[in-house]
């Protein structure tokens, strides 16, 4: 006869594992790495040797100012000596979001620890740009590096979604005349990988590669259809976590806010009094 009474499993419960006074809880690590704003304060022996750089700084902070309002400003920093340029260097630091411009001439863009202060590179190139994003990553975004093959592309087998996502990118990219974007989720989409595959030769690739590193990264990819961008979050264990198109100007993950702008403003103002 089988009893309904059963025993309880070996090693759970109370005293179920050994006891060690000594033991301490290990919990898993948590993603870390996010960046935060920090003063940085350069140690000048003299101010007056680095007369150039300080007045350089002076403009980009009222520049800042004047782009909260909706204005952009240049400064060429090729005429700088070796001193002032460091200087620059040193007070810019480096931000969150860095850019890849490909073309005539290819330009590396790096934001300062500066919101809307972008340090800008290439051949014959050296610069200070202020504005909510960078000329160039606006003019040049959609000049194709790699050409959009469009909706009359191939289709292979297991391309079942992609062509009607196409379809719609290509019908909000001809009509977008600015305001809110237009976002397709591709992670709320059914899709298969060779969907993904069709879709990356049908929209092409532009000459603007984006990269903002926060809690985590943001990819941003300008496609060579026009304002249409493709934007992939990853988690700080650099797992993709959100995929879309957005058809816009540029993706707001990219553009200095009219607050960052000014608060800018205010921490170069307090860089230079604290050097001078």
């Amino acid at each position: 006869m089988v009893s309904n009474f059963h025993l309880p499993p070996m090693g759970f419960g109370p005293g179920s594992q050994p006891e060690d006074e000594d033991a301490q809880l290990e919990y898993m690590q948590l993603p870390s790495g996010m960046r935060t704003y920090s003063a940085h304060m350069p140690d000048i022996d003299d101010p007056s040797s680095v007369t150039p750089a300080l007045k350089t700084l002076a403009d980009v902070a009222k520049a800042c100012g004047a782009a909260a309002q909706g204005g952009m400003a240049s400064f060429d920093l090729s005429h700088l000596d070796a001193e002032n340029r460091a200087l620059i260097a040193e007070t810019m630091g480096q931000g969150e979001v860095a850019m890849k411009i490909r073309g005539i001439p290819a330009l590396a863009v790096q934001e300062s620890v500066f919101a809307g202060v972008w340090m800008i590179a290439g051949a014959g190139v050296d610069k200070i740009e202020v504005g909510p994003v960078p000329s160039a990553a606006l003019s040049r975004a959609f000049e194709p590096f790699r050409k959009a093959e469009g909706k009359t592309h191939p289709r292979g087998p297991g391309v079942v979604n992609a062509p009607a996502l196409m379809a719609e990118l290509e019908d909000k990219s001809g009509s977008f005349m600015g305001g809110e974007p237009h976002v397709v989720n591709l992670t709320l989409l059914p899709h298969t990988e060779e969907d993904l595959v069709w879709l990356d030769a049908a929209t092409g690739e532009g000459a603007v590669t984006i990269l903002s590193r926060g809690y985590g990264n943001c990819r941003v990819t300008a496609t060579a259809l026009p304002h249409v961008w493709r934007v992939q979050f990853f988690n700080s264990m650099d797992t993709l976590i959100l995929d879309t198109f957005e058809v816009t100007t540029m993706p707001e993950v990219a553009i200095a806010a009219k607050e960052d702008l000014v608060d800018s403003a205010e921490r170069i103002v307090e860089v230079l009094e604290a050097i001078r």
